[in-house]
């Protein structure tokens, strides 16, 4: 069996079981993951390959990619500014950010935008990945969209485009893009490594990238799914080692707010942990009041595309999806990432859960819920 390092509290052996099996069950390369219950840190395994290229190991100080797991973030901080009255979530985005009324969006409140029922899941705008990194061009092309649907009406993964709008509406109020209000409100202050927009000094902890064998191609160029995810092309997915793919520093170095999340599971579990209970005695960053309101259900079922995975989603987070991420209860809160990165807290069970890895299987594979599974079982 796979030899990993760490340590977890004797009461959640199971979960090191498990993290130790995962090598042996899944094509793993490397992975960590960090529980912390009640605000303690309870668990932090890492183990496997960082680097299959040079063979360097994985440890505990290694970052990776988080993907999707970004809008977690993001959504964190648009409660945060909800919860010190300096954004109403059901007011018009308009009121903060008058541009965007354009197009038919003058009735768009920002938990239409989180609860990805905006009508905008995508930008017709054909932008280059230079136009991406430096931000405006991707404002004014959201506020040229128009709608795809009636606001409200229904839903469709909002990819990007999330990320930025909501990153946006930081902005404006804070003043901050949504990568450094990120870091100056809630990552430095508490210590974790996580970064929307990645410093050069990280670069050598940054776990690289490798893609499991028979994971589905994306459909064609001008089919909806694919231009959420591409941003319409100027991003590559899931292009590892093309330019400007997901092993590239220069894509770690922009603010990608939709999905350009980079941390290692300590930072990501901590970002929940803190959220849901604070951590190590700190106050909470959430109230309970506004996380009953994060984890309302917004949307849910098959959306505009005909999909339905099974996923539940609140205000930005996704809820315990007992078909697609099983998680403790009504009051877990989370998100995933491409490739089967999930983190997730609870303020009922006092968990804060990330796991994090470098070979990309699946959107929703079984790695994590395993550990969640075990967790649960530990928590009884």
């Amino acid at each position: 069996m796979q030899q990993y390092q760490g340590w977890a509290d004797e009461r959640f052996g199971a979960v090191a079981d498990v993290f130790a099996a995962n090598f042996t069950e899944f094509p793993e390369l490397g992975a960590a993951t960090t529980v912390f219950v009640d605000g303690r840190k309870v668990v932090e395994l890492w183990g496997g390959t960082a680097d299959q290229a040079t063979g360097r190991a994985w440890t505990q100080d290694t970052l990776v990619p988080v993907f999707s797991c970004a809008k977690g973030a993001v959504s964190i901080c648009a409660h945060l500014l909800a919860q010190r009255g300096r954004l109403d979530l059901d007011a018009p985005v308009a009121r903060y950010w008058p541009e965007f009324a354009q197009g038919g969006k003058r009735e768009i409140t920002t938990r239409m935008i989180l609860g990805h029922r905006a009508g905008i899941p995508a930008l017709d705008a054909a932008l280059t990945f230079e136009e991406v990194a430096a931000w405006d061009p991707v404002i004014r092309a959201i506020e040229a969209q128009r709608p795809l649907w009636e606001p409200g009406t229904t839903y469709e993964y909002h990819g990007h485009v999330l990320g930025f709008a909501v990153g946006e509406l930081i902005r404006r109020i804070t003043g901050l893009t949504p990568g450094a209000f990120l870091r100056k409100e809630i990552a430095e202050p508490l210590g974790l490594p996580l970064w929307i927009g990645l410093p050069e000094s990280e670069l050598p902890y940054l776990a690289r990238l490798v893609e499991a064998e028979g994971r589905r191609p994306m459909p064609g160029p001008e089919h909806l799914l694919t231009r959420i995810v591409t941003m319409t092309g100027a991003l590559v997915f899931p292009g590892l080692d093309v330019p400007h793919g997901w092993n590239d520093p220069a894509l770690h170095a922009i603010e990608l707010p939709g999905a350009g999340a980079v941390a290692s599971a300590t930072g990501l579990a901590g970002l929940y942990a803190a959220t849901a209970t604070g951590l190590e005695g700190s106050p909470r960053l959430l109230s309970p009041d506004t996380v009953t309101d994060a984890v309302r259900e917004v949307s849910s079922g098959a959306g505009f595309l005909g999909f339905d995975l099974g996923a539940r989603w609140g205000s930005g987070l996704l809820l315990d999806s007992p078909a697609f991420r099983p998680l403790l209860g009504a009051r877990s809160f989370g998100n995933d990432g491409a490739g089967g990165q999930f983190a997730f807290g609870d303020d009922e069970f006092g968990v804060g859960f990330a796991y994090v890895a470098n070979r990309m299987i699946g959107h929703g594979d079984a790695r994590a819920n395993r550990l969640i599974e075990a967790v649960r079982a530990c928590l009884g």
